[in-house]
């Protein structure tokens, strides 16, 4: 079967037709043999951002851009993004989409997948985030670079409108003036330092003789500081604690004494606190003198060896006699 020409032209203009309408449709981001869901996000600016540029789901590109519109007239109300998915893959309903754009403007939408278990179904609308794309972060810090180099020119500029006035005319002489000052100070500076070169040579003379001795009397110092530490070894080794605890229980001791010296339960505490006692000694002491006195006074009452002798009866003693009387009436031998 032979086949006319105008039949072969129209086959050709039919398959030119589709693949202009294919064509078109994927510069649109819209992919005819490719899953077509659709998700919605609004953004308040789409800066960079055009129909067909990717959109990217953990690094994967799942979709497209298929339409970019107002929400309302009230261009503030936001910017309706069309996402024409081509991968048919679960995207959490918490997840979030943001807008990045490389080094050179290029745009691009960025899935951050959220952890719920209910997905976006087709004509969903998904949450929108705003963040810095590498163009805004390099160009946020070109800014205050650019700053401070203009304040760099700026002190620059400054610097040298100041060094130009040195050579000035009118202030050349002020100039050559300061600098003969300076010479002036400096051979000053240096008669003083040359003058004060015998003082120091002096100094360092000393200090090389003190050197000196110190280094003949080497073996000196070294004993001395031998000495010293066996002094303090010996000081170490002295049993300090138990000799401060022998000594503690010493006073532990005295203190037990005069614990119960101070008690009136004992010989010494009775002794010491109870005035009865010292009565009762103070009266026998009391008759042991006046005993005593009796005795010298009157011997015959109590030792008679006189054979013709007559027992003495007179009034024994009730008191002790004076030292003085006792002297003088003492009976004869």
């Amino acid at each position: 079967m032979k086949i006319s020409n105008e039949t072969k032209i129209g086959i050709l203009a039919i398959v030119a037709i589709a693949f202009l309408v294919l064509g078109f449709n994927f510069l649109k981001g819209k992919n005819l043999f490719d899953k077509n869901d659709k998700l919605y996000a609004v953004f308040p600016k789409v800066t960079g951002l055009l129909n067909s540029n990717a959109v990217y789901l953990n690094g994967l590109q799942v979709g497209r851009v298929y339409d970019i519109k107002e929400r309302t007239k009230n261009i503030n109300d936001g910017i309706v993004v069309t996402i024409n998915l081509s991968r048919d893959v679960n995207i959490p309903s918490n997840s979030v989409t943001y807008i990045s754009a490389d080094i050179m403007g290029t745009a691009s939408m960025i899935i951050e997948p959220g952890n719920a278990v209910q997905y976006l179904q087709d004509g969903d609308t998904i949450n929108t985030v705003i963040k810095k794309g590498m163009l805004d972060e390099i160009t946020a810090n070109i800014n205050p670079t650019i700053q401070t180099l203009d304040g760099t020119l700026q002190s620059l500029d400054s610097l040298i409108q100041v060094a130009g006035t040195y050579f000035d005319p009118a202030t050349k002489n002020n100039f050559h003036k300061i600098v003969a000052n300076l010479s002036a100070a400096s051979n000053a500076m240096n008669r003083m330092i040359s003058a004060q070169n015998s003082s120091l040579n002096r100094s360092l003379d000393n200090v090389n003789t003190i050197t000196s001795n110190l280094a003949a009397n080497n073996d000196k110092i070294n004993g001395t500081l031998t000495n010293v530490e066996k002094a303090t070894g010996k000081l170490a080794n002295v049993q300090l604690e138990e000799t401060v605890a022998e000594l503690q229980k010493t006073v532990n001791g005295l203190n037990a004494v005069v614990a119960k010296a101070n008690a009136t339960d004992g010989s010494l505490g009775l002794l010491l606190n109870d005035k009865k006692l010292y009565n009762n000694l103070e009266n026998t002491t009391r008759s042991m003198n006046i005993l005593l006195d009796d005795i010298r006074m009157h011997p015959k009452r109590y030792i008679n060896v006189s054979v013709f002798g007559r027992k003495d009866k007179s009034t024994p003693l009730t008191a002790p006699l004076e030292v003085d009387s006792v002297s003088l009436n003492a009976p004869k031998p």
